[in-house]
């Protein structure tokens, strides 16, 4: 790998941790009681929304740059779509908020995730 792209993984690492870390207290507390799962959640899905777009973007021809990848995919989609915070945040709703609240925010997130990727990706391959 070059420098270049190191250097892109590391500008986006970086902006995405702050995203991350400037999410929880935006969203505050929301519906399942607990600051953090909120945020988690609507992180997630707008990332997985872009993945989706960009894959169906890829699937119709566009080229995306290795260096470009980096910066704006792998850097603040993959590396911190984390799925450490997502079981963390099903922890504490366990013991803060009880197992029905784990579960709901667990089906939740797996519904919204996958709805949204394919959605966004048909809507960019959508015919005009």
């Amino acid at each position: 790998m070059s420098l270049v792209i190191y250097a892109a993984l590391a500008v986006s690492v970086a902006l995405g941790a702050l995203r991350r870390y400037s999410a929880s207290p935006l969203t505050g507390a929301g519906f399942f009681g607990v600051n953090g799962p909120l945020a988690t959640l609507c992180l997630n899905v707008v990332n997985i929304c872009v993945k989706g777009m960009l894959a169906g973007l890829a699937a119709g021809g566009m080229i995306l740059l290795d260096a470009w990848r980096a910066l704006f995919v792998v850097g603040p989609l993959d590396a911190l779509t984390a799925f450490f915070s997502f079981a963390l945040d099903a922890g504490t709703l366990v013991h803060k908020q009880g197992l029905g609240m784990a579960v709901f925010h667990v089906g939740l997130s797996l519904c919204l995730s996958i709805g949204s990727s394919a959605f966004c990706c048909w809507l960019v391959r959508m015919p005009s």
